[in-house]
């Protein structure tokens, strides 16, 4: 009897991750559960003991649409291209507020979750890609103002709308890329942490948010291109307000965020070895 039980016990083994490999997708899947269990933790935690709950998934992007209209659409009258500022803020404000926040979180992700580490085993790339996850509902909800703008100056859908999921894919690869990168970083250097809030500042002035890409003089527009950043926004203004698709900043970009999406899956791959041991 004690022999045959022996004979059914499975076995687990767990060997650390030799040199430059890609995460192990079939082990992410067989961990599913425990994804879900942290995403839908963070998104019950993000709001809790709060007043307006999700309201703040709103109010949050429409602070800032309202003070970049003001500042830099009344006072410095940037150009826009003849589109309204409210309207040229409103779609690139939108997804640049989940691309910063969820990078910013999933920065510290391992950080902030260093308890759990050296507890029990699972795959650690769980931990940066939670926020992308969860951040997707503040994103969901503050598409509301995306649509009550678009209704107030009547912008009637055309078919680059079929563009949408592949830009919210691209949307998502962005900070899930840098999170992923910084997170393995900020266990070993904790400067990460004090450099987040200065990247965030300065990114929002890399991509043509508060600005047009049409600004940019031409012979720096090639270069300019690859900022992954820039084919989200302006995919976004091509895609929700009808305007030709930006395809000279939308394919280099997108190449850079499938190439960045690689490098980073296998740096964190290759650091994940050492993450007990240094926290």
């Amino acid at each position: 009897m004690n022999q045959s039980n022996k004979e059914n016990e499975l076995i687990t083994l767990i060997e650390q991750p030799r040199g430059w490999s890609l995460p192990d997708f079939k082990e992410l899947a067989a961990y599913r559960d425990l994804f879900y269990f942290l995403v839908w933790r963070d998104i019950k935690v993000l709001y809790a003991q709060t007043i307006l709950g999700f309201a703040w998934a709103i109010l949050n992007p429409v602070i800032q649409i309202l003070i970049f209209t003001i500042i830099f659409g009344h006072v410095a009258e940037l150009s826009t291209d003849g589109i309204p500022y409210v309207l040229f803020s409103t779609v690139a404000i939108i997804p640049w507020t989940y691309m910063s926040e969820s990078m910013s979180v999933s920065s510290q992700s391992l950080v902030n979750q260093q308890t759990m580490l050296g507890k029990v085993y699972f795959p650690r790339i769980i931990f940066p890609i939670t926020p992308i996850l969860a951040k997707m509902v503040d994103f969901s909800i503050s598409l509301i103002v995306v649509v009550g703008v678009m209704i107030y100056y009547q912008v009637t859908p055309t078919w680059n709308l079929i563009y949408f999921p592949f830009l919210v894919i691209l949307m998502m690869m962005i900070p899930a890329s840098l999170g992923m990168l910084l997170s393995a970083l900020a266990i070993r250097y904790r400067d990460v942490n004090f450099a987040m809030p200065f990247v965030i500042r300065m990114l929002i002035y890399s991509a043509p948010i508060l600005y047009t890409a049409s600004s940019i003089p031409e012979q720096y527009r090639l270069i300019y291109s690859l900022n992954p950043i820039v084919a989200v926004v302006e995919g976004y203004r091509a895609c929700l307000l009808g305007t030709p698709m930006p395809w000279e900043y939308i394919v280099p970009g997108a190449t850079v965020a499938t190439l960045l999406l690689l490098f980073a899956m296998l740096y964190f791959r290759k650091m994940e070895r050492v993450f007990v041991d240094v926290i």
